[in-house]
């Protein structure tokens, strides 16, 4: 977000992103209306943020071996999405696209069970990473808070908009997730329960 709020420096990143080929520097500033040196600068500071990638480049009117190859700059991934407070829409779709497509008599189903698969996944990586519960649920967005009873409350849901919309599925798969997430730990002494209050998440994670 820091990266774009210069207005050179983000009308140089929709310009690449819209070229459809790597962009040079001295290209980039005459089509944005800066210098070739301020556009080198703000070209950079997007690659550093991981926002486009850069190469050396021969241009193919200029024979090899003349000088070094300009540097050429070009988008970084699909695009960017900055959600507060954090939502994975794109997790959920995936899951509900891959019931679909394995499933379509029974996606409802087929959804559930690829969220418990998922979840499992990533909770049985987290020994090897060095992460726990809690941890995990932060990096995917819960904004997980210990209760004094011993119960996690997850101030955020990840899939709002969905679950908003489509109440009854959406917050069977996010059960479904978190449960997926404890068995993949071996976790066995909580659970993953429906438990809706407002302006939390439905799912809590308790003894």
């Amino acid at each position: 977000m820091a990266a774009l709020v210069d207005s050179s420096r983000r009308a140089l990143y929709e310009y690449v992103r819209r070229a459809g080929y790597p962009v040079g520097r001295d290209e980039a500033g005459q089509a944005t209306g800066i210098s070739r040196g301020l556009a080198a600068f703000h070209l950079d500071k997007l690659v550093e943020a991981g926002l486009l990638r850069a190469r050396h480049e021969v241009p193919p009117s200029r024979p090899r071996g003349r000088g070094r190859a300009p540097k050429v700059y070009e988008p970084a991934g699909a695009g960017v999405a900055v959600a507060i407070p954090e939502r994975r829409y794109e997790l959920i779709a995936e899951i509900l696209a891959d019931a679909v497509a394995t499933e379509p008599a029974d996606a409802a189903r087929a959804a559930s069970r690829l969220a418990h698969q998922r979840g499992r996944e990533i909770g049985a990586r987290l020994p090897e990473s060095g992460g726990d519960l809690a941890g995990a649920l932060a990096g995917l967005g819960f904004e997980p808070e210990p209760d004094p009873d011993g119960t996690i409350v997850l101030h955020n849901c990840p899939f709002h908009v969905l679950a908003v919309r489509r109440t009854e599925l959406v917050c069977g798969l996010n059960q479904a997730f978190v449960a997926g997430i404890l068995d993949g730990l071996g976790e066995t002494r909580v659970a993953a329960r429906l438990m809706p209050r407002p302006g939390t998440c439905c799912v809590r994670v308790g003894r």
